[in-house]
Protein backbone atom coordinates (compact mmCIF):
# COMPACT_ATOMS: atom_id res chain seq x y z
CA UNK A 1 0.00 0.00 0.00
CA UNK A 2 1.25 3.47 -0.94
CA UNK A 3 0.10 6.77 0.53
CA UNK A 4 0.77 10.37 -0.44
CA UNK A 5 0.25 12.83 2.40
CA UNK A 6 0.14 16.54 1.70
CA UNK A 7 0.70 19.46 4.00
CA UNK A 8 1.26 23.19 3.85
CA UNK A 9 -1.94 24.64 2.45
CA UNK A 10 -3.77 27.52 4.08
CA UNK A 11 -4.77 31.15 3.85
CA UNK A 12 -2.41 33.86 2.66
CA UNK A 13 -2.71 37.41 1.38
CA UNK A 14 -2.08 38.22 -2.25
CA UNK A 15 1.63 38.56 -2.89
CA UNK A 16 2.45 36.15 -0.11
CA UNK A 17 4.03 32.70 -0.15
CA UNK A 18 3.18 29.14 0.81
CA UNK A 19 5.11 25.91 0.60
CA UNK A 20 3.33 22.64 -0.05
CA UNK A 21 4.86 19.28 0.80
CA UNK A 22 3.86 15.79 -0.24
CA UNK A 23 5.47 12.69 1.24
CA UNK A 24 5.07 9.23 -0.26
CA UNK A 25 5.24 6.18 1.99
CA UNK A 26 4.56 2.47 1.86
CA UNK A 27 5.64 -0.19 -0.62
CA UNK A 28 7.85 1.91 -2.91
CA UNK A 29 10.62 0.60 -5.14
CA UNK A 30 11.02 3.49 -7.58
CA UNK A 31 9.38 6.89 -8.02
CA UNK A 32 9.43 8.39 -11.49
CA UNK A 33 7.70 11.72 -12.06
CA UNK A 34 6.21 13.68 -9.16
CA UNK A 35 4.11 16.76 -9.44
CA UNK A 36 1.24 18.98 -8.52
CA UNK A 37 -2.15 19.53 -10.07
CA UNK A 38 -4.91 21.88 -9.01
CA UNK A 39 -8.65 21.84 -9.48
CA UNK A 40 -11.25 24.52 -9.12
CA UNK A 41 -14.91 23.62 -8.50
CA UNK A 42 -16.60 22.53 -11.71
CA UNK A 43 -13.36 22.54 -13.68
CA UNK A 44 -10.92 19.92 -14.86
CA UNK A 45 -7.81 19.17 -12.89
CA UNK A 46 -4.88 21.05 -14.42
CA UNK A 47 -1.16 20.47 -14.23
CA UNK A 48 0.75 23.01 -12.15
CA UNK A 49 4.27 21.58 -12.18
CA UNK A 50 6.09 18.28 -12.64
CA UNK A 51 9.59 17.12 -11.79
CA UNK A 52 11.32 14.02 -13.10
CA UNK A 53 13.47 11.68 -11.04
CA UNK A 54 16.48 13.41 -12.55
CA UNK A 55 15.30 16.86 -11.53
CA UNK A 56 13.98 18.23 -14.83
CA UNK A 57 10.97 20.47 -14.34
CA UNK A 58 7.99 21.74 -16.28
CA UNK A 59 5.44 24.38 -15.28
CA UNK A 60 2.08 25.65 -16.37
CA UNK A 61 2.41 29.05 -18.03
CA UNK A 62 0.22 30.60 -15.34
CA UNK A 63 2.74 29.81 -12.59
CA UNK A 64 6.09 30.16 -14.36
CA UNK A 65 8.40 32.49 -12.48
CA UNK A 66 6.25 32.32 -9.35
CA UNK A 67 6.20 28.63 -8.34
CA UNK A 68 9.14 26.29 -7.87
CA UNK A 69 8.90 22.51 -7.68
CA UNK A 70 11.61 20.42 -6.03
CA UNK A 71 11.99 16.95 -4.58
CA UNK A 72 14.01 15.07 -2.01
CA UNK A 73 14.47 11.56 -3.35
CA UNK A 74 15.86 10.29 -0.04
CA UNK A 75 12.61 11.31 1.65
CA UNK A 76 10.27 10.45 -1.25
CA UNK A 77 8.94 13.99 -0.95
CA UNK A 78 7.98 16.64 -3.46
CA UNK A 79 7.62 20.33 -2.64
CA UNK A 80 5.91 23.29 -4.27
CA UNK A 81 7.17 26.72 -3.27
CA UNK A 82 4.51 29.24 -4.24
CA UNK A 83 5.51 32.91 -4.29
CA UNK A 84 3.72 36.04 -5.46
CA UNK A 85 0.42 34.31 -4.92
CA UNK A 86 -2.67 35.69 -6.63
CA UNK A 87 -6.36 35.31 -5.76
CA UNK A 88 -6.78 33.15 -8.87
CA UNK A 89 -4.41 30.60 -7.32
CA UNK A 90 -7.18 29.82 -4.84
CA UNK A 91 -8.04 26.17 -5.46
CA UNK A 92 -7.36 22.69 -4.09
CA UNK A 93 -3.89 21.38 -4.89
CA UNK A 94 -3.17 17.66 -5.37
CA UNK A 95 0.20 15.99 -5.51
CA UNK A 96 0.83 12.88 -7.53
CA UNK A 97 3.61 10.38 -8.06
CA UNK A 98 4.32 7.61 -10.55
CA UNK A 99 5.41 4.73 -8.36
CA UNK A 100 6.75 1.27 -9.01
CA UNK A 101 5.99 -1.11 -6.18
CA UNK A 102 7.35 -4.26 -7.71
CA UNK A 103 5.85 -7.17 -9.67
CA UNK A 104 5.95 -5.15 -12.90
CA UNK A 105 3.31 -2.64 -11.82
CA UNK A 106 3.57 1.13 -12.18
CA UNK A 107 0.72 3.23 -10.77
CA UNK A 108 -0.17 6.86 -10.36
CA UNK A 109 -0.96 7.80 -6.77
CA UNK A 110 -2.64 10.97 -5.55
CA UNK A 111 -2.64 12.96 -2.37
CA UNK A 112 -5.81 13.90 -0.53
CA UNK A 113 -5.70 17.51 -1.66
CA UNK A 114 -4.88 20.66 0.24
CA UNK A 115 -6.76 23.95 0.04
CA UNK A 116 -4.89 27.13 -0.84
CA UNK A 117 -6.78 30.39 -0.37
CA UNK A 118 -5.34 33.72 -1.45
CA UNK A 119 -7.16 36.82 -0.25
CA UNK A 120 -7.07 40.06 -2.19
Amino acid sequence: QVQLVESGGGLVQAGGSLRLSCAASGRISVINNMGWYRQAPGKQRELVAVITSGGSTNYADSVKGRFTISRDNAKNTVYLQMDSLKPEDTVVYYCYAEIYSGYGVWRDYWGQGTQVTVSS
